[in-house]
């Protein structure tokens, strides 16, 4: 069973292994809602409280997606905490502005951005927006500005970035009233830069627990080609026996969640049976060796 944690230290409390909607709609045709509302209910069974989302997802179709899932049962709402994402535009019929893919973390923006996935979403408030990107052409006061606003107006209980630089969370808390509550970052077996640049760093200074999408490397793992992935999948094999014959999608998991800054991990697939496998993730304490062993595998090498 996943557990509830506290993203920081004032909150908001989330699911320690997050439901992500990247895929959501995926499939010819795409899911009907009734499709969705057992999806959800592999969630509530498992203890995935949390739902992670952005307005951009599925071509900006998957906050109205979601919507229509609360619509159809209210009650889920109080059950659910979701965070969104805003602030990149694609041209698209719902940017019909957009002439060339860009950042957009004006004040405008955001609050237009939380207005709409607030409607989309049938709720009054959203417990956490994620900034999605950084914005080089944005400064942070006017990006901190439209941020507490909203949450003066109690449209947004906690705000957070993603894909944000160690220097780039220092500068955004730096006129924020409250600091961010976290950092959604790429973290895997095959993408371990977060370890080296200071991000993870950052967060368990600050207590606060990074969010790390992509936890498999966005497929690679197992990916027959992928040299790396292979080495990493003939490790567990040897080591699965200890952890209950986890799945290697469990191990991978468990493997960023071992860090000390006690990342969220995000599961992105719709398969009920990876959707389980990944959330047993919880219940694995990756044995301090074994952290190592797949560290090496992945690089190839031993520690220096």
């Amino acid at each position: 069973m996943v557990h509830k944690v506290m993203l920081s230290p004032d909150g908001p409390k989330v699911s320690e292994i997050v439901y992500g909607t990247w895929r959501l709609l995926e499939g010819d045709p795409s899911p009907t809602t009734d499709a969705l509302i057992e999806r959800f209910e592999w969630c509530e069974e498992l203890g995935l409280s949390t739902l992670d989302t952005a307005e951009i997802y599925g071509s900006y179709q998957v906050e109205a997606a979601i919507g229509e899932v609360f619509k159809a049962r209210p009650s889920w709402r109080e059950s659910f905490e979701i965070i969104t994402k805003c602030g990149i535009d694609v041209p698209s019929e719902e940017k019909g502005d957009a002439s060339i893919a860009h950042y957009n973390a004006t004040a405008a923006n955001l609050r237009l951005c939380a207005e709409k996935s607030l409607k989309l979403l049938h709720t009054d408030h959203l417990d956490v927006l994620l900034v999605h990107r950084p914005d080089w052409l944005t400064s942070a006061d006017e990006t901190a500005s439209a941020i507490e606003k909203l949450l003066d107006d109690g449209l947004v209980l906690h705000v957070g970035v993603s894909n944000y630089t160690r220097d780039q969370v220092e500068l955004l808390n730096s006129r924020l009233e409250a600091p961010v509550v976290t950092n959604q970052v790429e973290v895997s077996l095959l993408h371990m830069d977060a370890l080296y640049d200071g991000t993870l760093t950052q967060c368990e200074q600050a207590r606060i627990r990074p969010m790390a999408w992509s936890p498999l490397g966005g497929g690679r793992l197992f990916d027959p080609a992928n040299e790396s992935g292979a080495r990493i999948r003939k490790c567990m094999d040897e080591m699965r026996g200890r952890y209950g014959d986890a799945e290697d999608d469990a191990l991978a998991f468990a493997w960023v969640m071992a860090h000390p800054s006690k990342p969220v991990t995000i599961i992105g697939s719709n398969q009920e049976k990876r959707i389980r496998s990944q959330a047993s993730a919880a219940g694995i304490k990756m044995e301090r060796q074994d952290w190592y062993a797949l560290w090496s595998a992945a690089k190839g090498h031993g520690i220096p």
